[in-house]
């Protein structure tokens, strides 16, 4: 481009090229060097990367409390229908039984999750190409699952032994479970939990994204809160009743304590499937698909909601910053 410049202001290159180029330097020299020019320089630096985390941190633990106190009384009933074996009757009292423990875990694993899955989308939709944008959001959404799980595990153990009415406080839950199981029954039916929580967290998030990428191509703009919303509701339903014959077995290895009623996953399928047939593996799959659904609606439209707020207050990015794309238009 440079010999072309050249051509072009010959006439006058005697005159104003000093000048221009002595406007330039010194209008470059006046621009501040700040450290938050890296965020928009495309490559990817430390602030960046605490930016996309500190985000997901927020608004994936603000996206997660609320799902969690509007829907628990669903997941409590989806629990029990689960873990009632024959015609085990099912009680409908105790409905918030161990919210107050489970928010305690919800907050941190939601967290964690977005704040995992964010940073890792951006870096492998950078490192794939754009036509597998889905492998990157299903790689991002194992990721993210893999890192909450450390949080999620003894959460998810000590809920579900309060709602099945094991326990009746989560500190007596944990203190318990650790003196007659040993740490490690805080940890019952990890495999299960990831075989169950790693295609979830891949399968809701990939269908989710990639219907937002074709609505927004379609609508060529920006989503609203109720499409976000819908769209999310859409992906958690599909994916909750895929996932239902996993939850089930989830369930069922959890809750089981120290009776050690079943082996591991195979012997609870093979378990299941010889004593109650396999209509067993769905049970439950109409309350899991409508809390999920629901919470899928109330999560995503939360979740963007909150992303949106974030970006507009831009914690880390001074308003109206344009210095950092000055040079490049030169």
């Amino acid at each position: 481009m440079a010999p072309l410049t050249l051509t072009i202001n010959s006439k006058n290159s005697s005159m104003s090229s000093p000048d221009v180029s002595n406007g330039k330097s010194q209008r470059l020299q006046l621009i501040p060097k700040k450290s938050f020019a890296s965020i928009s320089s495309g490559e990817d630096k430390p602030v960046d990367f605490l930016r996309t985390l500190f985000e997901g941190f927020i608004a994936g633990g603000t996206a997660g409390v609320v799902v969690e106190t509007a829907l628990y009384p669903i997941d409590t009933i989806k629990t029990r229908l689960q873990a009632a074996r024959g015609g085990g009757k099912i009680v409908l009292q105790g409905l918030y039984s161990g919210l107050a423990g489970n928010l305690v875990g919800v907050l941190p694993a939601s967290a964690l999750f977005v704040g995992v899955y964010e940073p890792a989308k951006k870096k492998l939709l950078k490192m794939l190409p754009e036509n597998l944008s889905a492998v990157a959001h299903l790689t991002a959404g194992a990721i993210g699952g893999v890192a909450a799980s450390l949080i999620r595990v003894p959460t998810e153990v000590v809920k579900q032994r309060l709602q099945t009415g094991q326990f009746s406080s989560a500190p007596d839950a944990v203190r318990l479970i650790v003196s007659k199981e040993g740490f490690k029954g805080l940890y019952a039916g990890y495999g299960s939990f990831l075989l169950r929580d790693l295609p979830f967290d891949a399968i809701q998030f990939c269908i989710y994204e990639q219907l937002r990428i074709g609505y927004k191509l379609a609508a060529r703009r920006d989503l609203h809160d109720p499409e976000n919303a819908a769209i999310g509701a859409f992906a958690g339903a599909i994916t909750g009743a895929i996932t239902t014959p996993l939850d089930v077995i989830k369930t069922r290895l959890m809750i089981q304590g120290s009776a050690n009623q079943y082996k591991g996953i195979f012997d609870c399928v093979q378990t299941i499937l010889k004593e109650e047939g396999p209509p067993a593996l769905l049970k439950g799959i109409g309350p899991r698909v409508l809390w999920i659904g629901i919470g899928g609606s109330i999560f995503f439209g939360v979740l963007e909601r909150t992303k949106k707020i974030l970006a507009e207050r831009q914690f880390l990015q001074p308003p109206n910053d344009q210095s950092s794309d000055t040079p490049k238009q030169d």
